[in-house]
């Protein structure tokens, strides 16, 4: 307790690994110091009372406060290394299952798969590290191939929110994804799949069929991938969020952007400048799934696929703290049209007309230059005899752009 106590004195907190050992009949405690991920550490001095933390060197036999030159160049050796990329120093290796690191090398192809010892694997993938005589996990390796990394890392999950069309957003499903990161990502983009819809149309003048989706594959690909690959995992407990309205998806990850990522390199035609990734490892490892490219060109990919379907363009966005960083997704304008009229037909046929007419409402507020909706719209207004309710549509339908 005497030492763990004065270890959270540090800042960074610092632990060491403590090992009780019975040797030749005698209790020793054994103190295992790894080098720290999170170097440089400061500490309290005796002397002060006030708690002040300072940057200490060993100088010989004596350790003494950091000098100006001294601690600009340990500064300088000291950069981070990305936490997924860092020792799990208090996790045995067995968490690491080789059945899945296995399937894994299967999936990619690896010559690796043909290696008969597991531990051999690890290391050559660098997975695991060698500490003190033993070895332990990276935390990518629990990430990607423990049964639980929510065990360790609590926002490694992705919950699916699906709301009604109404004006309340009625909670409709909710679907919480669980495992290792990879499996998450399959298991959500299935779902999303299943969720979608495709319509194909047979076009008088031309041979070609005319078709769009609700949402396009690549777009959604593309998005909760990069939200898993670059939010954080220290210590962030909220999820990855995917949120399913009638009209558009929102796909939330925690915390924002890294620093040198501004709203314009998001925008059409901006540029993401080649800032350090947050998450290196699971980069590499979704690389070679190839489900990322690694290469910034994930958000071009989801602009281009949503314009080539003919969605509205989407919109990425973050708060000045860059505690949060939003993918919206627009729906292709005529499955929301499509969608709007199918749940009124519905609130209409258990006699729920209010509904069926607000229903009308809010899509056609989304989009007002539909032709189904504003027709229905107009229809419903004109069917309980608000024809100033109807003309009011009419009117803002004529000045706005015309869609199908």
């Amino acid at each position: 307790r005497e030492i763990r106590g004065q270890c959270k004195r540090l800042a960074p907190e610092y632990q060491p690994v403590l090992a009780p050992e019975l040797i030749d009949d005698r209790h020793l405690l054994v103190l295992w110091v790894p080098a720290s991920d999170l170097r440089p550490h400061q500490a309290p001095t005796a002397r002060d009372k006030d708690g002040r933390l300072q940057y200490f060197v060993r100088e010989g036999s004596v350790t003494a406060v950091a000098k100006k030159g001294t601690l600009d160049t340990l500064m300088q050796q000291a950069a981070k290394v990305p936490f997924d990329d860092r020792r799990a120093l208090d996790v045995a290796l067995e968490k690491v299952r080789e059945s899945r690191v296995r399937e894994f090398l299967s999936d990619v192809r690896s010559g690796l798969l043909d290696e008969p010892d597991g531990r051999e694997i690890l290391r050559k993938m660098f997975l695991s590290a060698r500490v003190n005589g033993h070895e332990v996990p990276k935390n990518v390796a629990l990430m990607f191939f423990a049964d639980e990394p929510e065990d360790w890392f609590r926002g490694a999950r992705i919950e699916v929110t699906q709301f009604a069309g109404d004006a309340a957003g009625t909670l409709i499903e909710e679907v919480v994804f669980r495992g290792p990161l990879q499996e998450q990502l399959r298991a959500v983009i299935r779902y999303l799949q299943n969720l979608s819809t495709q319509h194909l149309e047979k076009q008088r003048d031309r041979p070609e069929v005319r078709g769009w989706v609700s949402y396009p594959l690549a777009a959604l690909e593309e998005s909760l991938v990069n939200a898993v690959y670059h939010r954080s995992y220290e210590g962030v407990t909220e999820p990855t969020k995917v949120y399913l309205f009638p009209d558009r998806i929102e796909i939330i990850s925690y915390p924002g952007p890294v620093p040198g990522i501004k709203a314009e390199h998001l925008r059409p035609g901006g540029r993401v400048p080649p800032v350090p990734a947050r998450n290196r490892r699971i980069g590499e490892l979704l690389k070679e799934l190839r489900l990322a490219e690694a290469r910034g060109t994930g958000i071009p990919k989801v602009i281009r696929s949503m314009r080539d379907n003919g969605s509205a363009a989407p919109e990425f966005d973050f708060d000045d703290e860059r505690s949060y960083f939003r993918v919206t997704l627009p729906a292709h304008p005529e499955y929301v049209a499509i969608t709007a009229l199918r749940d009124a037909a519905h609130l209409r046929a258990i006699g729920d007309l209010v509904g069926a007419e607000q229903r009308l409402a809010v899509a056609f507020e989304a989009s007002p230059g539909s032709v189904v909706l504003a027709a229905a719209l107009i229809e419903e207004r004109g069917r309980r005899g608000d024809v100033e309710g109807a003309r009011e549509i009419f009117d803002r339908f004529q000045s706005g752009p015309v869609r199908a």
